[in-house]
């Protein structure tokens, strides 16, 4: 043997002893840093069985610090919130539950107030497609002609498939008097192009007004906001007193609101049973009865529904249809049927989380399926639903030229009531 070749031998027999006993020393490091990082999760709250992905978290999270290139990406504000936003959407209750940024959840407090500041439009996530639920009564969205059922694919020339829900939100919201350049790809028209400047929106939540020439009255929930039971209350008795014989319930495009709220109206037209059902995490059922005391019980009854009824809208529709009490009239609705609970994080964001999923009084599901209508009508392409304020342009005769398809059909099944 060689001097060379012992040189060789020697030196690898010195070297792979070295790397055994660095690689236990790293596994020793790692299994002791392991349990000091298991005992401190664990007194934090960590439920038992977690220690595992709780440590591969870590490990990620450490890796990514010390060897991404782009470290100016490296805000850990931004790795915890998008960890955050990742746990969300690997729940699958897509549209629904949602982290909230810090400045989302200021925004999602104020549409609940129903004064904000933005183009007012109801966005969710399909399929990682940013989906337009509805374009709010009067707001610069509604006026720009965004309809329910549009795709958003950029604003401000960036694309959003796939962006956080609380992200998207954050860039078409804004301050008032500022614009925003949204391309959208409409169903029937192709791509389509819009810049429309921001607004402080206040919603009209509760319209209504007697259709010219009939005794229906056309009343419009706009949004399930607070005090809209009180509001609709209101409606009814007034449109009784002006000799309305029936009522056609509008629910197009509201994107919900308050489930206490939805209760409020469904009571008001039903003089017994439940408005849902809720189920909860351990598959216990709680029945949610109707508030006695309705004021238009027996008032002939039709509800207009479309793809932008959501969450408390498709509440009251059920419940409708379940008791028999109406007709439903349009095309699917959206499909959102979990209870949201907000929990508070500690850095002013939320988790709008699912902790219950809601059923119709006979026990069935709506949750990403919708509630189909009892009489299919589609909706026209050329002009938006008539809200309650357009009526006053129309007489008994033009009336039925007004283009809205879905509403002539309820009002010619009401008018069959009297």
């Amino acid at each position: 043997m060689t001097n060379e070749s012992q040189e060789k031998l020697t030196l690898l027999s010195w070297r792979l002893p070295r790397r055994r006993y660095l690689w236990a020393l790293s596994l020793a490091a790692a299994l002791y840093g392991g349990v000091l990082f298991d005992r401190m999760v664990l007194m934090a709250g960590m439920p038992r069985g977690a220690e595992r992905e709780f440590v591969l978290f870590t490990q990620a999270w450490n890796i990514i610090q010390r060897h991404y290139v782009d470290r100016s990406a490296l805000a850990a504000t931004n790795l915890t919130r998008g960890a955050i936003q990742g746990m969300t959407d690997a729940l699958g209750d897509t549209g629904h539950t949602t982290y909230l940024n810090p400045q989302a959840r200021r925004h999602a407090d104020s549409a609940m107030r129903a004064k904000f500041s933005g183009i007012g439009v109801e966005v969710q996530m399909k399929n990682r497609q940013a989906v337009i639920v509805a374009a709010l009564d009067g707001s610069p969205a509604w006026r720009a002609g965004l309809r329910a059922g549009d795709l958003i694919l950029e604003v401000d020339g960036q694309g959003v498939t796939g962006m956080p829900l609380g992200e998207l939100r954050d860039l078409i919201t804004g301050p008032s008097g500022e614009p925003v350049r949204l391309s959208v790809l409409d169903p029937v028209n192709g791509r389509q192009q819009f810049t429309i400047v921001r607004a402080s929106i206040k919603v009209a939540d509760v319209t209504w007004r007697m259709l010219p020439g009939t005794k229906a009255a056309h009343l419009r929930v706009a949004m399930f906001s607070d005090g809209v039971g009180k509001e609709a209350r209101k409606a009814l008795l007034a449109m009784q007193k002006e000799g309305a014989k029936g009522v056609i319930l509008d629910l197009r495009n509201d994107p919900g609101g308050a489930v206490e709220e939805a209760v409020a109206v469904a009571s008001e037209f039903l003089s017994g049973g439940n408005v849902f059902l809720e189920r909860d995490a351990q598959g216990k059922i709680t029945p949610e009865p109707v508030i006695a005391g309705g004021v238009a019980t027996n008032l002939p009854l039709v509800v207009l529904i479309n793809g932008g009824s959501a969450s408390a809208s498709e509440i009251v529709a059920g419940a409708m249809r379940d008791a028999h009490r109406a007709v439903l009239v349009g095309t699917n609705t959206f499909g959102t049927g979990t209870v949201l609970q907000n929990f508070p994080l500690a850095d002013g964001s939320s988790l709008l989380l699912a902790v219950a999923e809601w059923l119709t009084p006979s026990g069935r599901s709506f949750w990403h399926k919708g509630i189909k209508p009892d009489a299919a009508v589609a909706s026209s392409t050329n002009s938006p639903p008539l809200r309650p304020d357009d009526a006053a342009k129309f007489t008994a005769e033009t009336l039925q030229d007004c283009g809205d398809a879905q509403l002539l059909k309820a009002l010619a099944l009401l008018s069959a009531e009297f």
